[in-house]
This record gives structure tokens, sequence and C-alpha cells, in this order.
């Protein structure tokens, strides 16, 4: 339990330096310890996360090294195989999120869950900029103990640590059901870049991202 505490610490830590205006350190990862042995972990790995925009999230973690797989879509509601039209009324209770399935042996649970925390604002309730509505709430949604576990001790160490000004208000829930959005919402960035919402919102976004996360981008 002490590793996973003493982990925990070191990545709030590198939070509190990412809302703090600085770009990720060169050498992160020789200053996070370990990085976990990798030999126990699964081949792949999949958690769902909802930060805002479907479309943003998606950018961000189709660029994060280890990450093989991402899928916008919906969770967290009570209506089955919702349209985006009745998710965006807010009557199904369901979020925006993406799946994302990365492989363990090249990038962890906590810097996946690092990531999401430094790219959008955990401390607006049920918005992210000007997106406001229950489906742009901040929330994970696990798929066992372990990723609860990871999810709520981050939270917590981030909270103790005051990385963020505000509380934390992301929902940890289990995941239910995952229902992939239209096939339009797939890939929206990089098959829509110069849409305004590309280029005003997720353009700024992922420039930030990618001089915080530099040494874990894709090449």
């Amino acid at each position: 339990m002490q590793h996973g505490r003493d982990r925990g610490l070191a990545l709030a830590a590198t939070l509190a330096l990412l809302m703090g205006g600085a770009i990720f350190m060169q050498d992160a990862h020789a200053a996070q310890p370990d990085r976990m042995d990798r030999t126990a972990q699964p081949e792949l790995q999949t958690i769902t996360l909802g930060g805002g925009c479907f479309w943003c999230l998606e950018a961000v973690f189709e660029e994060l090294a280890g990450v093989t797989r991402v899928e916008s879509g919906y969770a967290g509601g009570h209506v089955p195989h919702p349209t985006y039209k009745q998710v965006c009324s807010g009557d199904t209770g369901h979020a925006e999120v993406v799946q994302v399935t990365f492989d363990p042996h090249k990038v962890s649970l906590e810097e996946i869950l690092t990531v999401f925390f430094g790219t959008h604002d955990p401390t607006t309730l049920n918005r992210q900029g000007a997106d406001s509505g229950t489906q742009y709430r901040s929330i994970i949604l696990y798929q066992d103990a372990a990723q609860q576990q990871a999810a709520e001790r981050l939270i917590h160490e981030m909270e103790a640590e005051k990385v963020f000004k505000r509380p934390i208000v992301t929902e940890v829930e289990p995941l239910a059901a995952f229902y992939p959005a239209e096939d339009y919402h797939q890939e929206y960035y990089r098959e829509n870049p110069e849409q305004a919402y590309c280029q005003y919102v997720i353009a700024p976004k992922l420039e930030k991202f990618r001089k915080r996360f530099h040494d874990m981008l894709k090449h």
C-alpha cells in the first residue's frame, strides 16, 4: 500500500506543477517511482472517462503513447442506446465520454488519470468552458476495484495537496454500459480540423497538452 501511496503523491505533485503552468518535466518518468512493475499487467486495459465534449478528450488520448484505441460514446445514464440528440437534451442521464484502451506495459492507469485531470477542469459542476449540462460532467467510470481505488486515491491526494483552488467534483462510478456515439463523432478532430469548434476549442487544448506531456506522446 505504501508504494501506491507514494506513487499517488508523486502524481499529485506533477499535477500541481501542471496547474501552476509549468511544462511537464523533460525526464518525468524518472521523477516517478518505478512506473510500476508491468510484468503482472494484462495485455490491454480499458477505462471510460468524461470531461466535457468527447471530441476534446478523444483528440488528447489519441496522441498519448501506449493508448491503442479511443472511442467516443455515452455512459452513466439510464436510457439504452441513446442518440446524440437525446444526450444533449440532458434527459438521459448520460455523459459524453471516451473509452480509452491502453497497454499497461507502456502507460499506467495512473498516468492515464494524470493526463485526464491535467487536460480538463474537474472542479466545475456539469460544465467545461462554454459547454454546459450534465452531459459534460467530469466522471470516471471504472471496470474493476483496482481502477476505482486508483481514481479515488489520486483524487484524495490532489485534494490533500490542494492541486486545484476549488473542490474536485469528478464522479467515480462503476461502468454499467457504454454506448458508442454515432460514426460522425469518431475521430472528429482528425476528420474536421477546419471546423470552428476544433480550431478555437480543441486545437488550443491540444497545444497545451503537447507541451505539458511532450515526453508521453506517440512518435
